[in-house]
């Protein structure tokens, strides 16, 4: 009698199976998205070939649809504020790349309100660091064209959340700073992807009373770079000055390019500002919304430090408001400003007019 071997590694937690579909995003590959009664194959054009673009339309049997989310279509000027679907029949990979995110693009003559399985799939554009350009098609019926394909059920996309919160400590050393003397730098690795974020331990803050902390998204061109199309490496710089004058503190640099969009997109909208657009308006040219940006990796990383009460250096009321969802507690909060320059004074008059951000820039204008 013979008996059916159990494999040795069997994986299906949700955030595995979003790793996977987002890997395979990446890749240039479609993948299946479905939930109970349906099935949608999905393509993300930010990586597709334009050969693998037609064979998708081939597959579909030009049944297929672009997803425009509803800051690209409000660019196109299609009212209503929702994401949108346009019938893609006959039209070539150019012309849908122009239609996604190239400036000055005719509205599309034909569209539909997209359906919440349609609209998700930006969130996988998202994880995966895409432009949220997705070329999906209904193959309820018609599935087996794409029977090699990556799927991902839609509960389980939502059900990776969760995921994002679970980190462990890798390594804990001490690292000499320039003007701020030894500091550590304790590394923590989780969350979708497994990626590695860095906490910076100034001085010998006391994790029982209220801990200054800052939260810093990495900025490749102004922290390492020293961009003066923005203030991120002044914030950097100044926001551990801070921590040292308060006798002590953390701050959490995270893995979030480009307001969470990736270096990809994050250039591209640099192109369009060198244009005359605002930031905010040239990430939604790209289909993009004002910030990507998500703080559960921050929270995690204060927990397993045990820091549960904190003073924030920050700008942003978002991040205070993420801390304070999460259970943080929030006691004070303190700005922190970099030089004005004549190439970001437009950049900081947006975060703070249009994003929120908490500077008074006509005094940091005149203070200059």
């Amino acid at each position: 009698m013979s008996y059916a071997a159990e494999p040795y590694f069997q994986f299906s937690k949700p955030e595995i199976d979003v790793e996977r579909a987002a890997s395979e995003l990446r890749h240039g590959r479609p993948i299946l998205f479905s939930t109970d009664d349906r099935k949608m194959a999905v393509l993300a054009l930010d990586a597709a070939a334009p050969s693998l673009y037609d064979h998708f339309a081939a597959a579909t049997e030009n049944r297929h649809s672009l997803l425009l989310t509803a800051p690209r279509a409000k660019r196109l000027g299609i009212t209503g504020n929702r994401d949108v679907l346009t019938p893609l029949a006959g039209v070539n990979f150019e012309a849908a790349s122009r239609l996604s995110y190239s400036l000055g693009a005719e509205p599309p003559s034909k569209w539909i309100a997209a359906d919440a399985l349609a609209s998700q799939s930006a969130e996988l554009a998202r994880i995966a660091l895409l432009l949220p350009a997705m070329v999906i098609a209904d193959i309820s019926a018609t599935s087996k064209n794409f029977a090699g394909c990556c799927e991902l059920s839609a509960a389980h996309l939502k059900g990776a959340d969760s995921a994002r919160q679970r980190f462990e400590q890798v390594v804990r050393t001490r690292v000499p700073l320039k003007e701020l003397g030894d500091a550590e730098f304790v590394v923590f690795r989780g969350g979708l992807a497994q990626k590695d974020q860095v906490a910076i331990v100034v001085g010998k803050p006391d994790v029982s009373r209220t801990v200054p902390i800052r939260i810093h998204s990495s900025c490749i061109t102004g922290d390492l770079c020293g961009s003066l199309k923005c203030d991120c490496g002044d914030q950097l710089q100044n926001g551990l000055a801070l921590l040292k004058q308060a006798g002590g503190g953390v701050l959490l640099y995270l893995d979030q390019e480009g307001r969470g969009t990736g270096i990809g997109a994050k250039m591209r909208a640099y192109g369009y500002q060198h244009l005359g657009l605002d930031t905010i308006d040239a990430d939604a040219e790209l289909g993009l919304a004002e910030d990507h940006r998500r703080y559960e990796a921050a929270v995690a990383m204060l927990l397993h430090m045990k820091i549960s009460n904190v003073a924030v250096y920050t700008n942003n009321p978002m991040k205070i408001s993420a801390l304070r969802a999460a259970g943080i507690k929030v006691h004070a909060r303190a700005a922190v400003n970099g030089t004005v320059t004549p190439e970001n004074q437009n950049y900081l008059r947006t975060k703070t007019l249009r994003a929120g951000h908490l500077m008074d820039i006509k005094a940091l204008v005149a203070a200059e």
